[in-house]
C-alpha cells in the first residue's frame, strides 16, 4: 500500500515536471521565432542610444579673415520621460521652469510623452546649464551642440543676417548661402548601462560634414567708419532712416552697406522685425539730383552739348505743360557744367528735351535702373521706370531730375561707379569666395562687367563736372581735406498716399567717388525724412568723413602690402 502510493505520488511529480519543461521548451521556442524581434527592439531602446550629430556650420569672414559669424560651444538639454517618475517630473517641472523662463505647462505636456528622449531647451547659456547639471534630476542630460555667436553684434547686420536654433539661416547671407554654411548631420549609437546612464561607448557612427566657411568683400574697418558716421547723421538729423553703400567702382565688391533703424545679431529673436530691412536693396526712393548724372551723361555722350553751352534758367520759375517747375534759388544764364554744379531742374530740363523721352530712357536703362544689379543677396528690388510710351508730357522734365522714376540705393552706387571707373557698368558683389576648412575654394564671385554705358571721354568729362559740385556747387560740404572727390547732391519729396508730392517729407542723399583721378572708393548716401532735408547739408559731410577715413585706411593698407612685398624680395 505504502509503495503504491509512493509509486502514485513519484509518476505525479514526472508528469508535472514534464509538463512544465515542456511548456518552458514552447514558451522559448514562442519567444525565439515570435516575439525575439520585439524583445530585442526593447533592448535595443534601453542599451542603445541615439544622438543626431550636429555639423558646424561654417564660419563668415570679412575681407581681412576677421570673424563676423562663428560657432561657440551650449549645452542643449534633454529628458528621458520613460525613465522618470511622477515625482521626478514635478522636481524637474519645478526647478526647470523658473531656471529657463519656461512655463510648467509646457515642460509637463513633454515630460508626458512616452519617449525616451526628448528636447526640452537648445543651445542654453553656461550659467544656466550648469545650474541645471547641478541638481542631479533623474531623466535629464545634455548634448553638447554649437551655437552661432556673431562677435560685432551690430555691424553689417543687413548683409550677415542670423542662423535659427537649428542652425538654419533665417536672414541675409545666412539664409542666403545656407546651402554652403549648413553642412550634413550625422548620427551615432551610443551604448548605456543597466541605469540608463549614456556610456562614452558608440556602437554605430556616421560624421557630421562641416559647413564650408565664406569670405566676404566687406572691410569691417571700414563697415564700422560707415555705420558710425551713418548713426551720427541719423540721430543728428532726427531721421526716419538711413543708407549707405560702400563700393570699390573698378570692381563692384562691397566694401560697406549698412542701414538705420539696425538690431543686435545676438538678440535678432526680439528685434524689431522694421529694423531687420535692408533699405540699400528692398527700398525703393525717388533718387532726387543726384539722377542728373544720368542727364549730364547722355547729353555728352549724343554730343548735344558741350560743358560750355549756356542755357536761360528762368529765374527760377518755368512752366512745363501743366505743372510750375523751381529752382531751390533762381538763376539767369548758366553753363551746362554750372547747371549740374547748382542743381538746376530748369536747366537739366531744357538739356532732357534736347534728348527727347527715347534718349533719356535709353541711358536710365543702361546705367541699370529698371532692373536688378544681381548682387549676391535676396530680397533685391528692380525699381521702377516706366517706357517713354506711358510717359506724360510732365515726364520729360520729372524723370530727368529723379522725379517719377524709383531707385534703390544700390542701383545709385553702381551708376555712379560708371563715371568713377571709364564707363563701364559693373555687378556688385558681397560674397568673395566659399571656401573649405582646409581653405580650399568651393566657389569663387569675380568682377564682371554687365555692359559698356559711355566711352572713357564721357566718363571724364562728367567727371570734372562732378568735382565742380563739390569745389564749386552744392556739394560743398563734402569736400575732403587733401583729397580731390566728385559727386553730386540730392534732395527728393517724398509721395503722399493720395499720389501728391510732400512739402515736408523728403530724402537727402549723396553720391559720389574718391579720390576723383584714381578713385579708390564710391559712397552713397542716404537719410529718410531729416531734418534740415536738404541733402547737401545733411548727407555730403557722411560722405566726406567716410571717404576720408576709408581712403586713408586703404592707403595704409596699400604701403604695409608694399612694404611687405619689398621685404620678401
Amino acid at each position: 500500500m505504502y509503495i503504491s502510493n509512493y509509486r502514485r505520488r513519484s509518476d505525479a511529480v514526472f508528469l508535472f515536471f514534464i509538463i512544465f519543461f515542456t511548456f518552458c521548451i514552447a514558451r522559448l521556442l514562442f519567444i525565439q521565432f515570435f516575439r525575439s524581434s520585439y524583445l530585442d527592439s526593447i533592448a535595443k531602446k534601453q542599451h542603445n542610444f541615439f544622438v543626431e550629430l550636429e555639423p558646424l556650420r561654417g564660419t563668415i569672414y570679412d575681407s581681412s579673415l576677421r570673424q563676423e559669424a562663428a560657432n561657440i560651444p551650449a549645452d542643449s538639454l534633454y529628458a528621458s520621460p520613460n525613465e522618470m517618475t511622477d515625482k521626478d517630473k514635478s522636481y524637474a517641472i519645478r526647478k526647470i521652469s523658473s531656471l529657463l523662463n519656461l512655463s510648467s505647462t509646457y515642460l509637463a505636456e513633454r515630460l508626458s510623452r512616452k519617449k525616451s528622449f526628448i528636447w526640452l531647451a537648445r543651445k542654453i547659456p553656461d550659467d544656466k546649464a550648469q545650474a541645471i547639471k547641478s541638481l542631479n534630476a533623474k531623466g535629464l542630460g545634455f548634448i553638447k551642440e554649437s551655437r552661432r555667436s556673431y562677435p560685432d553684434n551690430y555691424l553689417a547686420a543687413h548683409v550677415i543676417g542670423f542662423a535659427g536654433l537649428d542652425n538654419s539661416g533665417l536672414a541675409g547671407l545666412e539664409a542666403d548661402y545656407d546651402k554652403y554654411l549648413k553642412g550634413e548631420s550625422g548620427w551615432a549609437v551610443f551604448l548605456r548601462d543597466a541605469r540608463q546612464n549614456k556610456l562614452d561607448i558608440w556602437k554605430k557612427m556616421v560624421l557630421p560634414k562641416n559647413g564650408y566657411d565664406l569670405v566676404l568683400t566687406i572691410d569691417s574697418t571700414i563697415q564700422y567708419i560707415a555705420e558710425r558716421e551713418l548713426e551720427k547723421a541719423y540721430i543728428t538729423y532726427h531721421a526716419k532712416g538711413g543708407s549707405i553703400v560702400v563700393m570699390d567702382p573698378h570692381t563692384g565688391a562691397i566694401l560697406a552697406m549698412a542701414s538705420r533703424p539696425t538690431y543686435d545679431l545676438n538678440s535678432a529673436a526680439t528685434a524689431d522685425k522694421d529694423h531687420m530691412r535692408n533699405r540699400v536693396i528692398c527700398d525703393l526712393l525717388e533718387p532726387g539730383s543726384v539722377f542728373k548724372i544720368v542727364t549730364a551723361s547722355a547729353a555728352i555722350e549724343e554730343k548735344k552739348v558741350t560743358e560750355t553751352d549756356r542755357f536761360f534758367c528762368e529765374n527760377g520759375s518755368w512752366r512745363v505743360a501743366s505743372h510750375i517747375l523751381h529752382d531751390h534759388q533762381p538763376h539767369g544764364w548758366l553753363t551746362f557744367k554750372e547747371v549740374i554744379e547748382e542743381s538746376s531742374n530748369i536747366g537739366t530740363t531744357k538739356v532732357a528735351i534736347k534728348l527727347g523721352p527715347e534718349i533719356v530712357y535709353k541711358y536710365v536703362r543702361l546705367f541699370g535702373f529698371g532692373s536688378k544689379t544681381g548682387i549676391d543677396l535676396a530680397g533685391e528690388i528692380p525699381g521702377m521706370l516706366r517706357e517713354p510710351r506711358y510717359w506724360s508730357k510732365l515726364s520729360i522734365a520729372a524723370i530727368p531730375i529723379g522725379q517719377e522714376v524709383g531707385v534703390t540705393v544700390l542701383q545709385l552706387a553702381s551708376a555712379i561707379s560708371v563715371i568713377a571707373n571709364g564707363g563701364q557698368l559693373m555687378r556688385p558683389y558681397v560674397v568673395q569666395e566659399v571656401r573649405d576648412r582646409a581653405g580650399e575654394t568651393i566657389k569663387k564671385n569675380s568682377p564682371q562687367m554687365v555692359r559698356k554705358v559711355i566711352s572713357l571721354d564721357t566718363a571724364q568729362r562728367v567727371k570734372k563736372i562732378l568735382v565742380g559740385v563739390i569745389e564749386e556747387g552744392t556739394g560743398k560740404l563734402a569736400k575732403v581735406s587733401g583729397i580731390s572727390a566728385a559727386g553730386k547732391t540730392g534732395t527728393a519729396q517724398k509721395l503722399e498716399a493720395n499720389g501728391t508730392y510732400s512739402h515736408n517729407k523728403f530724402v537727402g542723399s549723396f553720391i559720389g567717388f574718391a579720390p576723383s583721378d584714381d578713385p579708390l572708393v564710391t559712397i552713397v548716401v542716404t537719410l529718410d525724412e531729416p531734418h534740415p532735408y536738404y541733402g547737401g547739408v545733411v548727407a555730403a559731410p557722411v560722405f566726406k568723413n567716410v571717404a576720408a577715413d576709408a581712403i586713408r585706411y586703404l592707403q595704409s593698407r596699400q604701403l604695409s602690402s608694399g612694404f611687405k612685398d619689398e621685404k620678401a624680395m
